[in-house]
């Protein structure tokens, strides 16, 4: 009888454990009392031992770094590779497009981000659609004293909604797991992912709109001149990337080095010590022009996104050899390579490592089990009588569990057994397959996701700050696309 009694109480210690985990990670990053690096790493292995597992402590680890290790290396190389597109001035006629359709206006500015991190996440890679939106609006937001986390917010709702392509990855695990059709998942799920697309715009809106209320009406006179009066301009460059900001209704100057920075934003908009190198992603004489390449390097970028979206090679041997590609091609001699790479360095080690430190907070939850038993208790508490609506619940469950846990363990663990269920009261598995996409907006956001951190690191925003904005938000829009696929009658 006790031993039965144990058996009963260990599964639910689990479950409890796992939540207060969970919990207590978001709690401490949120109000900034450890960093997530730290938190990460600490906070499972303390609990790793309140399991009482501490002696398998390193296997559950480097299970973890095994299975993101091939993440961690894509986003290595990745970083490496659009940050020397971006040195060599590949994305410059986007941000130039990008200045002329916004014209200093914060409204549009922020519609603007939210419209290129959308149409940058068709190719399916939500590292790829962070590095060119960050890469192409936040020097724009610096300059004009925007908060840093409308930006990160946005582009992760957009590329939330989006990353349901079929190559995006959750359409795919979706249709392996319930052996359905992914064709036959995603195109009835277009009419409501549109709506999901029409309110993340519509939100941008609004934000922008209040950004302008902030900040006032803007005019940016020619943000591709010298600015000649008393602005600070970089080192090594014949133009400091900016022109004249003036504020009408009131307001101050909006052009000056950065001081009073907006909510997520650190150091000075454009130092003489090049502390922002973002600026001179706007500065048409930096050195590492190479306006001969131009061609190459487009042509490059594409057939590499294309090799991706077709799987010709696994996505870190890509990166892998389109960086070696384009530094050879753009920088011959090995100095000037050695200094892309030293440019490079920060982003590289603050993403990477937070993605081996990721790994082991995934590691944790599962190899001690409390995924899976965080996983069955939901299934458990819900009602009989909700039988029949179980795509209702599987959209509404896609929320949480897509956020606190991997995309391979919700779909491969969660979505079949509540498929099961709904299966019992006639819930068709599409139907199933099609609610299990709604959270997606939400998980984007999610400390998990390794894409977040180069979201959020090269925005120089606070990974706390950036989830106390965006979870409320991103949530809305996922119960917009619930509602839609209901009022359409997908789900």
């Amino acid at each position: 009888m006790g031993c039965s009694r144990a058996n009963v109480r260990y599964p639910l210690m689990l479950t409890i454990l796992g939540f207060a985990m969970i919990a207590t990670f978001l709690v401490l990053i949120m109000m900034k009392k450890m960093s997530p690096i730290a938190a990460l790493v600490l906070i499972p292995a303390l609990f790793c031992v309140f399991v009482g597992k501490g002696a398998k402590l390193g296997d559950y680890v480097l299970d973890g770094v095994t299975d993101l290790a091939p993440t961690a290396a894509m986003l290595m190389f990745a970083i490496v590779y659009f940050g020397v597109m971006i040195d060599v001035g590949l994305f410059d006629p986007i941000v130039r497009g990008i200045l002329k359709f916004c014209k200093a206006d914060p409204m549009r500015i922020v519609v603007g981000t939210a419209v290129l991190a959308a149409i940058v996440s068709l190719d399916g890679d939500g590292s790829t659609t962070f590095m060119i939106t960050v890469s192409a609006m936040y020097p724009l937001y610096k300059r004009l004293k925007m908060s840093l986390v409308v930006m990160t917010g946005v582009a992760a709702m957009a590329n939330g909604v989006m990353n349901t392509l079929p190559w995006g990855g959750p359409t795919a695990r979706a249709a392996t797991a319930l052996k359905v059709d992914a064709s036959d998942i995603f195109v009835p799920m277009i009419p409501a992912l549109l709506v999901g697309l029409a309110f993340v715009f519509v939100l941008s809106y609004v934000l922008g709109v209040r950004e302008r209320r902030r900040l006032g009406v803007l005019t940016l006179d020619d943000v591709l001149e010298e600015e000649k009066e008393s602005e600070t301009v970089l080192v090594g460059s014949g133009a400091s990337g900016g022109g004249k900001v003036s504020m009408r209704k009131g307001g101050t100057a909006a052009a000056g080095s950065g001081t009073d920075a907006p909510e997520g934003a650190t150091g000075s908009a454009a130092t003489a010590s090049g502390d922002d190198g973002a600026f001179q992603g706007l500065d048409p004489n930096r050195p590492t022009l190479r306006p001969k390449l131009y061609w190459f390097n487009a042509l490059l970028t594409v057939g590499l996104l294309t090799a991706m979206i077709m799987e010709w090679l696994p996505i870190p041997v890509l990166f892998l050899i389109g960086a070696a590609l384009v530094l050879s091609v753009n920088f011959p001699h090995i100095p000037d390579q050695k200094a892309r790479l030293a440019a490079h360095a920060d982003n590289v080690l603050n993403v990477s490592g937070m993605v081996f430190a990721a790994a082991v907070f995934t590691g944790v939850l599962q190899g001690t089990g409390m995924v899976d038993h965080m996983a069955k208790w939901m299934v458990d508490v819900i009602p009989g009588s909700m039988g029949p609506h179980m795509a209702l619940v599987t959209g509404i469950l896609s929320l949480p569990l897509t956020y606190f846990m991997s995309n391979d363990g919700f779909y491969f663990g969660v979505l079949p057994v509540l498929a099961e269920a709904g299966a019992a009261h006639g819930v068709t598995p599409l139907e199933m397959a099609r609610a299990s996409l709604v959270g997606q907006p939400l998980h984007m956001s999610s400390p998990l996701v390794p894409a977040v951190y180069v979201l959020v690191g090269m925005a120089k925003v606070e990974f706390g700050d950036h989830t106390r904005f965006v979870v409320k938000w991103a949530a809305l829009t996922c119960l917009v696309i619930l509602g839609a696929g209901m009022l359409f009658g997908i789900i």
